[in-house]
């Protein structure tokens, strides 16, 4: 089981740890949205969960709540400028399809 960060990722993650006062690390993980089903979501983590598994990637914990776990474990987080845009991107293995917009996706079990 791991969450992986891209070098870059890595840095910005840091980065917004450091200047937030209280900040833990990363809380990553799903929701359910979009057309697909489910959408990842990331926010600085401020407290730890019961039930929370916490990975550290090169001193950066990132925390994940046990619902989330089986559908995010083995992604990989990346940090991408585009233009003006900037976003935390995820290259997760368990996404089976995505909708158009990129904004969900759907596991194979999901399809099931």
């Amino acid at each position: 089981m791991a969450i992986t960060l891209t070098p870059v990722a890595l840095e910005r993650v840091q980065r917004f740890v450091e200047q937030t006062p209280g900040a833990l690390g990363l809380r990553f993980g799903v929701t359910r949205t979009g057309c697909s089903g489910w959408g990842h979501v990331a926010d600085l983590a401020r407290d730890q969960r019961e039930g929370d598994t916490v990975f550290d990637f090169e001193g950066v914990r990132i925390y994940v709540d046990a619902a989330s776990l089986a559908l995010v474990d083995g992604t990989e987080i990346d940090f991408a400028k585009q233009g003006l845009s900037e976003t935390f991107t995820f290259r997760n293995p368990n996404a089976s399809a995505e909708c158009g917009c990129g904004e969900s996706f759907t596991t194979a079990a999901d399809a099931a």
